[in-house]
């Protein structure tokens, strides 16, 4: 029998990181409802006084294994990338490392927010923001990055970013809904950002990106862009 009670010598980082352990165990055997703070508590080996001291509530729980299963796939770039120009950054912030395969947190993760979304708002709400739309900010951070340093010009960030975001990620939608178990390989999923983001930036210079955006040419000068006004529902 596990031992309650905070372990000895486990700094914050340590324990939270046990803690998101657990919760991924317990999403996986009792689903989002079955996740409370007491059954995570138990499979942690720890007092829910404990998790409280490191989240706010089940849903600050939620949202941080969401947090953490986001950033096993997309995460802000280092110092020494950020010095790269544009496309290579853009390239390496979505480029995956490992895919969700079938049956993986991940995915379970996402097929419960669907299913409690009308039932728990505030929690979908959390774990919408720490999920697509997060990575909706990181690329933005790198194409407003862009526009700083003289790259790129947007007059609007947001619309660009969120049109990159469905081009290189694709709505998991098709996963959700497979049961033959197949999982798309990493080197195609590798592949499509590669060409997401070459469409990306060609679509900028050639002026039909429709966001209203330059791209500096090999030789310096500004392509400019058409802005177009935003389609009407």
């Amino acid at each position: 029998m596990s031992r309650r009670g905070r372990p000895p010598r486990m700094d914050p980082e340590e324990r939270a990181r046990v803690i998101l352990d657990a919760a991924e165990r317990v999403l996986l055997s009792r689903g989002l409802r079955g996740t409370s703070m007491d059954a995570v508590a138990a499979e942690a080996g720890m007092s829910k006084r404990t998790l409280y001291e490191l989240f706010d509530g089940r849903a600050g729980l939620v949202e941080a294994l969401v947090r953490r299963l986001r950033e096993g796939i997309v995460r802000p770039l280092g110092d020494v990338q950020q010095a790269l120009p544009l496309a290579q950054r853009l390239r390496l912030l979505l480029t995956p490392e490992r895919l969700p395969g079938a049956g993986s947190v991940a995915l379970e993760v996402m097929r419960a927010a669907i299913a409690e979304a009308p039932h728990q708002p505030d929690l979908a709400a959390r774990m919408l923001e720490e999920g697509p739309l997060a990575v909706r900010r990181l690329i933005r951070d790198e194409l407003e990055r862009g526009m700083s340093r003289g790259e790129i010009a947007l007059d609007d960030p947001g619309a660009a970013a969120a049109l990159l975001h469905r081009m290189a990620l694709p709505c998991p939608l098709a996963r959700l809904l497979r049961t033959d178990g197949a999982d798309e390989p990493l080197e195609a999923a590798r592949a499509r950002v590669d060409r997401a983001v070459a469409v990306f930036m060609a679509g900028m210079a050639a002026g039909g990106c429709g966001v209203g955006c330059r791209l500096r040419g090999r030789a310096g000068a500004t392509i400019r862009a058409r802005s177009q006004p935003p389609e009407r529902p």
